[in-house]
């Protein structure tokens, strides 16, 4: 089994032919592991772009990469082809969160010609670090950042250039090695191949605005008084107010007046419904 972690640092350019904003990719960067997680090699390409002449103030002073390193790159095909000569057809590929995904099928779609990135089995390696990070008590719900993991974990990141492709992707094997679990590990990791993965990835949840939508359960916009458990009566219209519809309620057992609020969310696989009773304040 080899693994292979991936980072890309990409910068923000406008493209006049696809009139839009592209996350360009200007540097890519990986680690190549065997299977005791051992780093048996490393690769690293600067990317010349061709959408734009010169890279931000925000992304040299963060990465390092001038726009004079840029113009000194490789042109993205080559880098792209250069790549997937050195990865493996068999490796496991993780990215620090998926947003690098993001990123890759925006710049095979709107920059590429014709070219993919090689990614068979893939893992979100910061899904995988948190998620052991929350068996020891963190309970921080948003992303973890590389830096702080690391930090959280007592790994050491001296001599390495953060937001650097091939430093990250050093940093993000040295956590690996420190957190992996057989059990917990091998369940995360999914297949590109599948149609699902990348329909999956791209899907936005929303949430429902519209009560009368075929999709909702009716009975869920059915309530009970919470204090006796009485069917309660609904006295109003539905009205949708910062993602949350919401009535007056009267329970017909003890008259208690309520208010009744339900949201509704639509994931890739699921609706999920969320519903809670509130006082009704007297008015003063």
């Amino acid at each position: 089994m080899q693994y292979i972690i991936l980072d890309l640092e990409w910068d923000s350019a406008y493209s006049v032919k696809h009139r839009r904003f592209l996350n360009q990719i200007l540097q890519i960067g990986a680690v190549r592991l065997n299977e005791n997680f051992e780093v048996t090699d490393t690769f690293l390409e600067t990317v010349k772009s061709s959408i734009s002449k010169k890279v931000t103030g925000r992304f040299a002073g963060l990465t390092g990469i001038t726009t004079e390193k840029m113009l000194a790159g490789v042109p993205f095909e080559t880098a792209v082809d250069d790549y997937n000569a050195w990865a493996p057809d068999d490796a496991v590929t993780m990215t620090w969160s998926d947003s690098d995904l993001y990123s890759i099928k925006e710049n095979e779609e709107y920059i590429l010609n014709d070219k993919t990135f090689k990614i068979g089995r893939y893992l979100d390696l910061q899904r995988f670090v948190q998620g052991e990070l929350r068996l020891s008590g963190y309970n921080d719900k948003n992303q973890i950042s590389l830096s702080a993991a690391a930090e959280m974990l007592n790994v050491t990141y001296e001599g390495l250039e953060l937001h650097t492709a091939r430093d990250d992707s050093l940093l993000c094997a040295a956590l690996l090695k420190r957190c992996y679990n057989r059990e917990r590990f091998e369940p995360l990791i999914r297949n590109t191949a599948d149609p699902e993965f990348y329909k999956r990835l791209r899907f936005k949840p929303y949430f429902i605005s519209d009560i009368n939508d075929e999709r909702i359960d009716k009975k869920l916009l059915k309530f009970h008084c919470d204090k006796c458990g009485g069917s309660a009566k609904q006295l109003s219209k539905w009205r949708y107010r910062n993602r949350w519809f919401s009535a007056k309620f009267e329970c017909e057992n003890c008259r208690r007046r309520f208010c009744g609020r339900v949201t509704f969310k639509k994931t890739y696989d699921e609706l999920k419904a969320r519903r809670r009773i509130c006082e009704i304040k007297p008015k003063t």
